[in-house]
């Protein structure tokens, strides 16, 4: 007779670290009971990583640990303040969810759970602490899609559907509500050190400095100045992270300073978009009036983030060295986007050059032609052709372009292509197919998914959407 298979959640070996820092951070909450547990989704690509085997975890699993919330270590709801749209809020914190458990995974690196949509918290406010269905299908969509682009990202470990009507503005109501988990690197923030500030404790500071860099940047442990290496090191991720966004084609939609991990990671999916084509102005966020977080805005934005950031942090470290730290971002920025948007478009290890030109004309032709951005790069890998290096008419001359100066465009591919030797026309192949898969994220792909769920409760959709993106399909 087989014995019935261990949950293996509850086993794995959760650390404290989070609480180790003391009750200044957090606060212990209770998770919400809810009325029913249907397991949606369950990411079995993370399971290897926390050295659990898919095969041997029932979906009964997740919902006993991840929906009714069997308790392994204390659930903490984490304090924090932000800049929202500019201006600053001392109400916020953790509203609708908890710090689950930190788990050590099989490369050595500590991760957290976090969920959304658990239940109210004393950071809740108003507002009933709950997650609708759409949310949480939205997230695990941005998350797989983001991975699949090479983007810096949490992802999500499951969602639960919970039985539940909610009523929002923003959705058709009632709607269905769910709980997330949220697998990332750390779920501290810009806004937690703000909070700091805002209460004038610099030994705290000086307290969550000291853990982040030993957990999150052990490069930096035993410098004699680990704190402004910290944030040189920190200023050099936030601008690969904005340049992974914009040659991805991604409007986060929200970057406000609660929204900005210590870590460089991107996470916390609200009204996201990616680009149908290339448009500096591009909002994804409907009540973004004034267009503060544009797509073409993002690495802006990042910057002034990492600024606000420097006020807590000069605290303990000089002004001064903060400045000049910042002040490598515009090229952190510049080298981490043009390396992206070659290799996108096949390349690597160009000359300067052709390499600057071959960058600055694809943008400017993919704006003012604004053919879908996904489109272009995903018809440029299926149609690459070795004898695009014999002749430059020969290149993408299967689609009828929009007009635009494609001509001098095609040329400039076609000389960066003879740079190469012969041998590596084959490699161009490779980086264009891995770089650029065909199915894109785009609104009209989530609303029939949801459309389908919505209507018939058919998942099928969705879950074949997932299985593209995690295949880069």
């Amino acid at each position: 007779m087989t014995e019935p298979l261990t949950n293996p959640f509850p086993f794995l070996e959760y650390e404290g670290a989070m609480q180790g820092l003391g009750e200044d951070f957090y606060d212990e909450v209770a998770a919400a009971e809810f009325p029913r547990h249907i397991l949606r989704f369950r990411n079995d690509a993370l399971l290897p990583l926390l050295g659990i085997e898919p095969e041997k975890t029932l979906d009964g699993h997740f919902v006993e640990s991840f929906g009714k919330f069997e308790a392994v270590t204390p659930f903490l709801a984490l304090r924090y303040h932000g800049y929202q749209f500019g201006e600053y809020n001392p109400f916020l914190g953790d509203g609708r969810g908890f710090l689950y458990g930190q788990v050590r995974g099989v490369d050595g690196q500590l991760y957290d759970f976090g969920t959304k949509g658990s239940g109210r918290t004393p950071y809740s406010r108003h507002a009933d602490g709950r997650l609708t269905l759409k949310g949480g299908v939205r997230e695990v969509l941005a998350a797989e899609a983001l991975h699949g682009l090479g983007v810096t990202t949490s992802r999500c470990l499951c969602l639960v559907e919970t039985g539940e009507s909610l009523w929002r503005g923003d959705e058709p109501s009632p709607t269905r509500s769910s709980v997330m988990v949220r697998a990332s690197r750390s779920h501290i923030r810009f806004g937690t050190f703000e909070r700091l500030f805002h209460i004038k404790r610099p030994d705290l500071i000086r307290k969550l400095l000291d853990h982040v860099i030993e957990i999150y940047y052990p490069e930096v442990v035993n410098d004699d100045n680990r704190y402004i290496n910290f944030y040189r090191a920190l200023v050099e991720r936030v601008a690969k992270l904005a340049a992974q966004w914009m040659t991805a084609g991604f409007c986060h939609g929200v970057l406000n300073t609660d929204n900005m991990s210590i870590t460089g990671e991107s996470f916390d999916y609200g009204p996201y978009a990616f680009i149908p084509n290339y448009n500096p102005g591009f909002t994804a966020a409907y009540f973004d009036h004034g267009g503060r977080y544009s797509f073409g805005n993002q690495p802006f934005i990042c910057r002034l983030n990492l600024e606000l950031l420097q006020s807590p942090l000069s605290m303990v470290v000089s002004l001064l060295d903060l400045d000049s730290a910042l002040g490598k971002f515009d090229e952190h920025y510049r080298f981490y986007h043009d390396r992206l948007l070659l290799r996108k478009l096949g390349f690597e290890n160009i000359s300067a050059p052709e390499a600057t030109d071959l960058v600055t004309k694809t943008i400017e032709i993919l704006q003012d032609t604004r053919v879908g951005y996904h489109e272009f790069f995903a018809t440029l890998a299926e149609q690459f052709d070795h004898g695009w290096r014999m002749d430059s008419s020969v290149i993408l001359e299967n689609i009828d372009l929009p007009k635009g100066d494609w001509l001098s465009w095609k040329e400039l591919y076609f000389r960066v292509l003879n740079q190469l030797p012969i041998e590596e026309m084959d490699s161009v192949g490779d980086r264009l197919r891995h770089s650029n898969p065909r199915t894109a994220l785009l609104r009209p792909a989530i609303e029939s998914v949801w459309e389908a769920i919505d209507s018939e409760d058919n998942w099928q959709p969705f879950q074949e959407l997932v299985r593209k993106l995690q295949a880069r399909e």
